[in-house]
Formats: C-alpha cells, sequence, structure tokens
C-alpha cells in the first residue's frame, strides 16, 4: 500500500473512523501475526498479541511522524508488545550462559540454510522463548546485538550466545528429521 492510501487510513484512525481502523486492521493483520506467532511459539498467544498490538497502534497511530514507512512503524509496536508480554511472563530468562557460548565452533556451514521458510518457521516456533526472541531479532528483524541487549536487559555476549544456542538447537532438530 502506498504512502497516501496509507495518509488516509491514518487520518481516519486518528479521528476514531471505525471503518478507517478496519481498513488499516485488514492490511496489516496477516504480516503482524506471522511476526507475533514468530515470537511467541503458539497461535493463541500471538493472537493475543496481535489484538494488544493494535491496541497500542491505535492508540498511538497520531505520534507516526513519516519518518520511514509506515508498516515499518508498525512493526516494531508490535515486536515491542511481544516482548513486553515475554518479559512479563519471565519468558525471556535465558538458560544458557555466555562462557558456554564461547566453547561453541563457529564458522559452521548452517543446516538452517538448508530449509524452505515455512519449515524453518516451524522449528524457530519450537525454540525455548529467549532463544527463539534473540533468533527472531536478528536474524529476522535485523537488529544488532547492541540492540538486542537494550531490548532484552542482556548484555551483547549473552545476545551471541543465544543466537548461537538457537541456531545450534535448530541444527540439532535439522538433523533428527
Amino acid at each position: 500500500m502506498e504512502k497516501p492510501a496509507y495518509r488516509s487510513l491514518i487520518d481516519g484512525c486518528i479521528k476514531g473512523d471505525r471503518a478507517a481502523q478496519r481498513k488499516l486492521y485488514n492490511t496489516l493483520a496477516p504480516k503482524m501475526f506471522a511476526l507475533c506467532i514468530r515470537y511467541m511459539g503458539d497461535r493463541e498467544a500471538a493472537e493475543d498479541i496481535l489484538q494488544d498490538g493494535f491496541v497500542t497502534l491505535f492508540e498511538k497511530v497520531g505520534t507516526y511522524s513519516e519518518t520511514g514507512s509506515f508498516e515499518g512503524w508498525a512493526r516494531k509496536i508490535f515486536v515491542n508488545t511481544a516482548l513486553m508480554s515475554l518479559r512479563k511472563n519471565d519468558a525471556l530468562k535465558m538458560s544458557e550462559t555466555v562462557d558456554a557460548a564461547s566453547n561453541m565452533e563457529s564458522g559452521q556451514p548452517s543446516a538452517v540454510q538448508s530449509l524452505g521458510y515455512k519449515e524453518l518457521m516451524h522449528l524457530v516456533m519450537s525454540l525455548p522463548a529467549g532463544y527463539r526472541t534473540v533468533f527472531n531479532m536478528f536474524v529476522i528483524e535485523g537488529f544488532n546485538h547492541n540492540d538486542i541487549a537494550a531490548a532484552l536487559g542482556i548484555s551483547p555476549a549473552t545476545s551471541r550466545s543465544q543466537l548461537n544456542r538457537a541456531r545450534q538447537m535448530l541444527q540439532e532438530m535439522i538433523k533428527n528429521e
């Protein structure tokens, strides 16, 4: 959807126009639901995050400054909503220490590279919440380790260890199939 089309929907949402809200929801929901399911790991939790994310989006839509894409701005709302939920439920407790990650081999060809997107997403959703969150933020959303660390309240080294552990677990899952 082009910027002018989003602009009219944004203006409608600011005015509380239900038709504009419904159209914006119908436009963004499929992409944002996929994002929510990647972070939450199951459909029911993802549906809750989708709903909470849209509540926040409609409350804050007037703050969109048109710096960058509207879809990118909305995406940040849904990522933050998912992260807040994971933090609230203590799902981001990291079980792997930085020392353990330093013992992992690096530079190995990734078994993950041979999978299709759907198969990979299915495996990613089965990762423990902490690993899944770091993997999503780094690999899919494009955050760097410093940004991940700031968002999750961990060190950049812990972020790297969680990513390495997630990759290692995914490789094991692929070998076992």
